[in-house]
């Protein structure tokens, strides 16, 4: 039958994780972190959090062994310390998407009306590949350093408006953004279609292109 502490013991590892995950800020910052290492300053920015807050989230993810760190000079920069956390926080989305209702009212909620029309992943690289398209970086400037789609144009999206006069007008725009829980693209697309481009956005984005490797950000370790 096995020892029953070390049973418990093994679990209670397991339970470690879990109770990492099991705050909607902690789960926020590994979302960030998929997109590229960080400092707390720029974390807790990006989050709309207070840098204590911020960083005793980050202690309780290191705690769990999600994040790591690393000295660099007087900051110190947060990662996800492998490939299978992002893919963790994708399978955690998907559980929750299937399995509770009230996920996909928030996700409408969020992301706005469906007004904006989406491009498969597999036609998008085929026509990137082609010279089809234009494609649409609309993350941070740091996120789009971090990894990008190749032939990808940086563009973040509060810039996108005044910086419109440096995109065709006869070629179609496809903006990507962190995933497929990502506001950004669908705001890009927007102002796009306002403006009179053809513009779609990718049915999925950064985190996804991640797990699949068409993506890899660097480490800091």
């Amino acid at each position: 039958m096995g020892d029953r502490a070390a049973k418990s013991a093994l679990f209670a590892e397991f339970a470690a994780v879990g109770r990492a995950l099991a705050n909607p800020g902690r789960l926020e910052l590994l979302d960030l972190l998929a997109h590229g290492p960080r400092g707390v300053d720029e974390l807790a920015d990006a989050a709309d959090m207070g840098i204590s807050t911020c960083s005793a989230h980050l202690q309780s993810l290191r705690e769990a062994g999600l994040v790591g760190s690393v000295r660099d000079g007087k900051r110190v920069i947060n990662f996800l310390t492998d490939e299978d956390v992002a893919e963790l926080l994708v399978n955690v989305r998907s559980v929750a998407l299937r399995h509770r209702p009230g996920t996909d009212r928030a996700r409408r909620a969020y992301l706005g009306p469906e007004d904006t029309e989406a491009i498969t992943r597999a036609e998008l690289l085929e026509r990137a590949q082609a010279g089809e398209l234009v494609i649409l970086d609309v993350r941070p400037g740091s996120e789009y350093a971090a990894s990008h789609l190749p032939g990808a144009l940086s563009m973040p999206i509060e810039q996108l408006a005044d910086r419109l006069d440096e995109l065709p007008t006869d070629t179609e725009i496809v903006a990507y953004c962190r995933g497929a829980y990502c506001v950004m693209a669908h705001e890009a697309v927007r102002i796009l279609n306002a403006r009179g481009y053809r513009a779609r956005r990718a049915e999925d984005g950064a985190l996804e292109w991640r797990i699949d490797g068409i993506l890899r950000p660097h480490s800091a370790a």
